[in-house]
């Protein structure tokens, strides 16, 4: 395990599957933990794949990124994580595939050591029992901050998991529907947000709004507001949130003023969408923005 690691990525590694058949690899952690390694922060993934080409393809991806495969558990019995997307109206629809090398996060098998300033999950890999006891065992002896990304993908969700999951966070982004399904529906999107903090007690909560951009609240009263370029060019936006949330994390870790770790999340979403599939496999693709920030 790399020592250094200051986020722990916990959750799904899969491949896209895309209506002209191309594959993308992905997963919303994966896609997190792979911007995170491009920027500089060394994080470590803690998944599972299957022992097929799938997963050897994974493997190779991480090493030739430069990515901790410390993190990597190897599954003989389940096949490495795959979703088959549909477009309609120009937004994905996905069909995830069950009994996935991922939902078996086997928790004798992680890591001996914890040590970061950040721990991130979603809540698409804990549908199974295994991986959400893996978790629980990582939370047990992880100090540092929590960041939680609500994926609510049918029917593979349960409310009351997610409001649990949400109780031990610092941190959550969800989208305004998901904000809808799981808080009061009461007010407007800051009343609901501001109820959701409160009931959870959170550090902040950041809400996506799609093509009308996002906003973060603080249990401090801070609130920061991004809307999205109108001349941004759209390739499809499979993996934006995922970027979105992996600048998040880095203004958290770098302690950056909410406005420009905001301000820079948009910035880095609306790149990705001139991209298909969540995952860019060019270093030259994050110079720019290496430079701007003084990464």
């Amino acid at each position: 395990m790399n020592n250094q690691a200051v986020a722990l990525i916990f959750g799904e590694v899969l491949f896209d599957c895309f209506p002209d058949g191309n594959t993308v690899l992905g997963g919303a952690p994966f896609n997190v933990a792979w911007h995170l390694q491009a920027f500089g922060l060394l994080p470590l993934m803690i998944t599972r794949i299957g022992d097929d080409e799938l997963g050897e393809q994974v493997q190779s991806a991480m090493r030739n990124w430069n990515m901790d495969t410390g993190g990597v558990q190897l599954d003989t019995e389940h096949p490495t994580g795959s979703v088959d997307i549909e477009f309609e109206n120009g937004e994905p629809r996905y069909t995830i595939l069950e009994h996935r090398a991922y939902d078996f996060i086997d928790a004798s098998s992680l890591p001996s050591s914890s040590e970061s300033s950040l721990l991130y999950h979603g809540s698409l890999a804990l549908r199974n029992q295994e991986s959400r006891e893996a978790l629980a065992k990582l939370k047990q002896y992880h100090t540092g901050s929590i960041f939680m990304d609500v994926n609510l993908r049918d029917p593979w969700w349960q409310r009351g998991s997610v409001l649990a999951l949400a109780d031990d966070a610092d941190w959550v982004k969800l989208n305004e529907d998901e904000l809808a399904q799981l808080g009061s529906r009461a007010g407007d999107i800051r009343s609901q947000a501001g109820e959701f903090i409160e009931a959870h007690a959170l550090k902040g909560l950041v809400v996506t709004l799609g093509a009308s951009g996002a906003i973060a609240l603080t249990c401090d009263g801070d609130i920061s507001e991004v809307k999205p370029s109108q001349t941004m060019q759209v390739v499809d936006t499979v993996g934006a949130g995922d970027a979105f949330t992996s600048v998040l994390i880095l203004g958290l870790t770098k302690a950056w003023p909410l406005d420009q770790t905001m301000q820079r999340a948009q910035e880095f979403a609306s790149l990705m969408v001139g991209q298909q599939g969540a995952t860019v496999h060019d270093q030259d693709f994050y110079r720019a923005k290496i430079t701007d920030w003084n990464l």
